[in-house]
């Protein structure tokens, strides 16, 4: 099955230079735990409940710090022509929950969750997922 077909298409985003205090609002709208970062259409990177407490209260900034500068850069992302399957072992291998799905050009196209392959009868992708999400260690990326 392709991701396109699981993915949730109504994405929340903030823009970098929004502030940490909205990107928290909308997660707290959205009872999300990250957001995606964008800059138009194109996704740039990914914010979380974590990025904010720890890079930005634990490091002494600020509610009105700049988005850009408490998110991660360096984003895992899913294709959306990608298989359920892949995106699961990508999911696993990067220790996360969740995953921005962009096409060709990095457009953000949609987000996929752990909870997406499991309501879509995608238990096998969701299981192999969550082992890996599940194992301690690894560095914090999204």
């Amino acid at each position: 099955m392709k991701i396109s077909e699981v993915m949730t298409r109504d994405v929340q985003t903030v823009r970098p230079d929004q502030t940490a205090r909205e990107a928290a609002s909308f997660m707290l709208q959205a009872d999300a735990g990250a957001i995606p970062v964008t800059d138009g259409e194109r996704l740039i990177g990914m914010i979380t409940d974590r990025d904010i407490a720890v890079r930005g209260v634990a490091e002494g900034h600020g509610p009105e710090t700049p988005v850009r500068e408490l998110m991660t850069n360096d984003v895992v992302a899913a294709r959306i022509d990608d298989d359920t399957d892949d995106v699961a072992v990508r999911m696993s291998e990067a220790q996360v929950r969740r995953l921005p799905v962009i096409d060709q050009e990095q457009k953000l196209c949609g987000i996929v969750s752990l909870a997406d392959l499991t309501q879509q009868g995608e238990d096998d992708a969701a299981e192999q997922a969550l082992q890996g999400v599940s194992e301690p260690g690894g560095e914090h990326r999204q």
